[in-house]
């Protein structure tokens, strides 16, 4: 496997949202790179450095992606969004 993931800070939207995608992802049991992959095959320019910038709160999918994402985890899109 790889290193472990440094934890998000969870005090701000991008670090909530980052954590739900996250345990979102590890629910499915997709990897990173699945994901990514998963992604650019439905459509969306997904590297796996951009995937993993999603999960660690340095950037945000671009919201014509969000139903994609959604759509790959078998989840609605409001499920993506932190609850609080």
């Amino acid at each position: 496997m790889g290193r472990p993931a440094k934890p998000v800070d969870t005090t701000d939207f991008a670090g909530r949202f980052a954590a739900r995608l996250r345990m979102l992802r590890e629910d499915t049991g997709m990897s990173g790179t699945q994901m990514a992959e998963a992604v650019t095959a439905l459509g969306f320019n997904c590297a796996e450095r951009t995937y993993y910038s999603w999960e660690r709160g340095r950037g945000f999918p671009p919201p014509n992606a969000l139903p994609v994402i959604a759509n790959i985890l078998g989840v609605t899109i409001r499920t993506v969004f932190p609850q609080s």
